[in-house]
């Protein structure tokens, strides 16, 4: 079968990759031999099935990862699937170091795919509210309930732009560095920008 642009896309970053090369081409292979598509996603290689985005390859310092997409609502029964950090809702990778480590886990991996496409196939998908247990700090809930403008400039941004700052904003250890975060980016919401805007 002729590979289509996208597909040619996603051959040419993995054959450009410093780092991980044999072991994204083996991933590579693993998922387009269950019969999905792939195309480039957020720079990185993804895997469709019907425009739904079921997998995704990255190379990192690290190690090589796959990503499913909905894996927090899949079995993991062999418990080689893990969140990529404490705030992620849906998506579950597996690590690699080798060529030979993806072999070892390859009909596993196959079947974890296959399960992959099936929850694609089916509709599901992940109530991120039921995985959530973020919670807003009492800096920015006071912000909320004694700034009518912050409340309303702050509820119109998208869910993950709130999210993100509210991450952001729980991060600090302490109450002063929390409200000072509040101040610096209270114009970029007003705005209805996302943290990384000018």
């Amino acid at each position: 079968m002729a590979k289509t642009k996208k597909g040619a896309e996603v051959s040419k970053r993995i054959e450009s990759a410093r780092k991980w090369r044999d072991e994204l081409r083996e991933l590579h292979a693993l998922l387009v031999d269950e019969g999905l598509s792939d195309e480039m996603k957020w720079g990185k290689p993804a895997f469709t099935l019907d425009g739904g985005i079921v997998a995704v390859i990255m190379g990192t310092k690290d190690s090589c990862r796959l990503m499913f997409f909905k894996g927090v609502l899949m079995k993991d029964p062999a418990r080689i699937l893990s969140a990529p950090g404490p705030n992620s809702r849906s998506g579950r990778w597996v690590k690699f170091k080798s060529v030979d480590e993806i072999d070892e886990h390859a009909e596993t991996l196959r079947a974890y795919i296959r399960e992959a496409i099936d929850l694609e196939r089916s509709g599901a998908f992940v109530d991120k509210q039921a995985f959530d247990t973020l919670k807003s700090p009492p800096e920015l809930k006071n912000k909320l309930a004694t700034d009518p403008d912050f409340k309303k400039a702050f509820h119109a941004l998208t869910p993950g732009r709130q999210r993100a700052y509210t991450i952001h904003f729980a991060g600090a250890k302490q109450s002063a560095t929390r409200e000072s975060r509040i101040a610096k980016h209270e114009k970029r919401i007003l705005a209805g920008k996302c943290m990384l805007d000018e």
